[in-house]
């Protein structure tokens, strides 16, 4: 049997001692101002974090809350009327003499030099989701701190990644619904970002696009709803406007939404129009920036957007639109998004006095997907190379003279 009994203390409005003056008790201290306690810390001498601390310099998760410095050697009488003593002075005698003097007061004490002496064990502590979705994950060793560490980074990991269940299974009161639009990046589920992973794992809703990594989509619990508003080229079976709705009705339900888009919600995915909708009904939005397939494809083959001596900078739209006034030659790079339909006409306007017909021509096909395909040609050819090749979306078109750094280019020279 163990001798300890895990427990979460709630200590915000409360008063902790931090006895110490080292980085030791400035972690100590700066766990507790985060839990919302009143610090006092009493020490001879204070490290820089806790003076940072005490000049309420904090930093993130410490709101600006300041704790309270005393200057001076250790005194019983300070332990009186607090709810829990860190001590961390390093001399194992004041230590011993805290941690007598906690337990004569009946309040519990940790002891960092010899946790033989303390009546309170700090756990290895990983914290993974926000607000009140958060899960945190506390691990306690034998007393062997390093494997209660490299436990809890194995288990945070896990629930970073969505592989352990982070979702709310019992309701805490009517909280309100949310909103999150997660950049899903160019389609592997690799490329999502890691706060996309853990709103994926904590969604009760998803709705998702066909470019977005759709493979995520089936290690979600059957209880998630999915629901599909993919678009292919000419065929919108769910307009805008009801995808909006969607996540406006499922927030007010109560339930955490999730819109996954390929890509980038900000880099042509209509992701600011969402935004607009959900915050005129009142909901919180989080945004997730994604890898957005304007450079993240181009890059799957081998194709840098800007490359010092060769482009300087690049410019991003989508095939439908009037390609004929996009300033620049082909040291300013051109990505065409959605432009397979219109390969040959854009090609066309695209040909200037500063773009010449023989500037290189790049189309992606399923960047990092199975069918991942590379054609290559100039302005010139590249859209009867193209419908000889049957290329088909989606497709990322790439134009300027960094396509000669791809060894597709070379390959063919």
């Amino acid at each position: 049997m163990s001798d300890l009994y895990p427990l979460g203390l709630r200590l915000s409005g409360r008063r902790v001692l931090v006895v110490g003056g080292g980085p030791v008790a400035a972690r100590r201290a700066r766990g507790l101002v985060e839990a919302g306690a009143v610090v006092r810390v009493v020490a001879p001498e204070a490290c820089e974090e806790l003076a940072s601390l005490a000049a309420g310099a904090g930093g993130p998760g410490t709101g600006g809350a300041t704790v309270e410095l005393v200057l001076r050697e250790y005194r019983t009488g300070d332990v009186d009327g607090v709810w829990l003593v860190h001590t961390a002075t390093g001399d194992p005698a004041v230590d011993a003499r805290v941690a007598a003097d906690a337990e004569a007061a009946r309040t519990f004490c940790v002891t960092a030099g010899d946790a033989t002496l303390g009546t309170g064990w700090v756990p290895a502590v990983g914290r993974v989701g926000s607000g009140g979705d958060e899960v945190t994950v506390a691990v306690s060793a034998g007393r062997d701190p390093r494997r209660a560490v490299a436990v809890r980074d194995a288990v945070a990991a896990e629930l970073q990644t969505g592989a352990l269940p982070l979702r709310r299974v019992r309701a805490t009161g009517s909280r309100a619904g949310r909103v999150a639009l997660v950049g899903g990046g160019p389609g592997a589920p690799g490329l999502i970002t890691a706060r996309g992973r853990v709103l994926l794992a904590q969604a009760d809703v998803v709705v998702a696009d066909r470019l977005g990594p759709r493979m995520l989509l089936e290690e979600l619990a059957d209880d998630v709803l999915v629901i599909d508003v993919g678009k292919t080229s000419g065929n919108h079976p769910v307009p805008q406007d009801e995808i909006n709705a969607l996540l406006v009705e499922h927030a007010l339900a109560g339930r955490d939404v999730v819109r996954l888009k390929g890509g980038d919600p900000y880099v042509l995915g209509r992701g600011g129009e969402e935004l607009a909708a959900c915050r005129a009904h009142g909901i919180e939005v989080e945004v997730v920036p994604g890898v957005t397939s304007a450079v993240s494809v181009p890059a799957a083959a081998g194709i840098p957007v800007t490359h010092r001596g060769v482009a300087r900078g690049f410019s991003v739209l989508t095939g439908h639109e009037d390609t004929g006034s996009v300033p620049g030659g082909p040291d300013h790079t051109l990505v065409l998004l959605m432009g397979v339909s219109r390969l040959a006409e854009a090609a066309a306007t695209l040909v200037t006095d500063e773009r010449p017909a023989g500037t290189p021509v790049a189309v992606i096909e399923d960047g990092y997907g199975p069918r991942q395909r590379v054609t290559v040609g100039t302005l010139g050819t590249i859209a009867a190379l193209a419908e000889a090749a049957g290329v088909r979306p989606p497709a990322i078109i790439v134009v300027g003279d960094v396509v000669r750094l791809s060894p597709h280019w070379t390959a063919t020279a």
